[in-house]
């Protein structure tokens, strides 16, 4: 899975000793040194930024970058003997030379971490270890081992669904009273919308008997919540894509079907920082249908088309209004769903444009280690994703077809559907903290 554990791909094969060489001149034998562990470490990382990076870079010019980190990194200049990996290696050997033992492990760390960290877009790649990959897996399963929503909600982890309903609705009256109160100072209005945010989101996960107790076994916090702001509009909000978004989608919706009111559907992806990327051919399919073309990952030079393997939903079906939010803190997976629904006219995006993080990271297993204690891995940006028009999300991202920054921005939504009580239901939304 993409952003999630190592990449599976065929390992950079480990140098062999080079053996001894004769001189026809003066028919000694001159012994070349085997590159040290340290040497091969950083070796290895270039031979797989070279395959895997998402632009296309000449040997001279990864050499150039490498060189450029060791001297950043030593503080010494260093001449490179070769335009190749050879003179790279010595370049590498120099590096650590007369660095004591102990020491030389965080120089060749320092220097992958400094050349990795300035691959475009700078600051995107880097050295990873262990530590890093289980944050990371944690955020993409949306797991926050640094919060308990039981104790942010101020409840027992035995309370019962009643208890956790008074207590939300009770915290909300009160924050909410804080948040809009002018008397107060700027500093206890805003800490006072930062709790009602984190109590609102553990309300999302323990207002249901299903996503509580899945919180409660593994930590996973709900992705997907639903609420009806009237009775023909619904509210859907996907939070974050995470392995278990598309199933928890099918079951929101699906668990709205029924009568013959509600029509119209608001999908909100504001504050949707992504996830899991392969999820997104399951997650669009109840859109855009079965086998469609969903969106496109751009690797050196080539362009990789996505379709969709999940079908319509028939939950779906019903919502002849869609609106779908977002704003600045929407990117990466969220930037390419919502550049699809764009392009397929899925609705109409209303809010402000997204961040504009537009790349596919992926994590890479390093054979050559140089700490037996910390294991490395390669954290790389293998592809830029591209929006609705082919040009990269990455700096750009999406425009919505109502901008909310906009004096007129209802004026111009009414033009799309012909219908006030939507336009309302989403400025309610809007007033929400997410």
């Amino acid at each position: 899975m993409l952003l999630a554990g190592a990449a599976g791909f065929e390992y950079y094969a480990s140098h062999q000793s080079r053996p001894a060489v004769l001189s026809e001149q003066t028919e000694q034998v001159i012994e070349v040194k085997p590159n040290s562990t340290y040497t091969e470490f950083l070796l290895e990382i270039f031979d797989k930024v070279k395959e895997n990076y998402w632009k296309k870079v000449t040997d001279e010019e990864l050499i150039t970058l490498f060189r450029l980190s060791a001297e950043k990194v030593t503080g010494k200049t260093l001449a490179l003997p070769s335009v190749d990996k050879d003179g790279l290696a010595q370049i590498f050997e120099e590096a650590v030379a007369g660095v004591e033992e102990e020491k030389k492990k965080d120089t060749a760390s320092q220097i992958a971490t400094v050349a990795l960290a300035n691959l475009e877009p700078f600051g995107r790649s880097g050295l990873y270890t262990e530590k890093d990959e289980t944050t990371m897996k944690n955020m993409v399963q949306n797991i926050d081992p640094n919060t308990d929503l039981y104790q942010t909600l101020g409840v027992d982890k035995s309370a019962s669904q009643e208890d956790i309903e008074e207590q939300y609705a009770k915290e909300s009256q009160e924050l909410s009273a804080v948040a809009n109160d002018t008397t107060k100072t700027e500093e206890e209005r805003k800490g006072a919308q930062e709790k009602l945010a984190l109590v609102a989101r553990a309300h999302d996960t323990l207002q249901k008997e299903e996503t509580r107790e899945t919180y409660d076994q593994s930590g996973a916090e709900a992705t997907v919540v639903g609420a009806l702001v009237r009775p023909e509009v619904l509210h859907l909000r996907i939070k974050r894509f995470s392995p278990a978004t598309a199933d928890e989608f099918v079951k929101v919706a699906d668990s709205f079907d029924s009568g013959d009111v509600l029509h119209s559907l608001i999908l909100d992806l504001r504050g949707n920082i992504g996830g899991a990327i392969d999820l997104l051919r399951y997650l669009l399919g109840p859109f855009l249908g079965q086998n469609q073309y969903a969106f496109e990952f751009f690797h050196q030079d080539e362009y990789t088309p996505y379709k969709t393997v999940a079908g319509w939903l028939p939950s779906l079906v019903r919502y002849k209004k869609v609106v779908v939010l977002m704003d600045g803190n929407s990117q990466s997976s969220t930037e390419m769903m919502a550049a699809a629904l764009k392009r397929y006219n899925v609705g109409v995006l209303v809010g402000t444009k997204t961040k504009g993080w537009g790349t596919v990271e992926k994590v890479f297993a390093l054979d050559h280690q140089i700490d037996p204690i910390q294991k490395y891995s390669m954290f790389l940006v293998h592809s830029l994703t591209l929006r609705d028009d082919n040009q990269p999300i990455e700096g750009r991202g999406v425009d919505p077809a109502v901008n909310i920054d906009d004096k007129d921005w209802e004026k111009q939504l009414f033009e799309y559907f012909s219908y006030q009580p939507l336009i309302d239901a989403v400025k309610k939304v809007l007033k929400q903290p997410i």
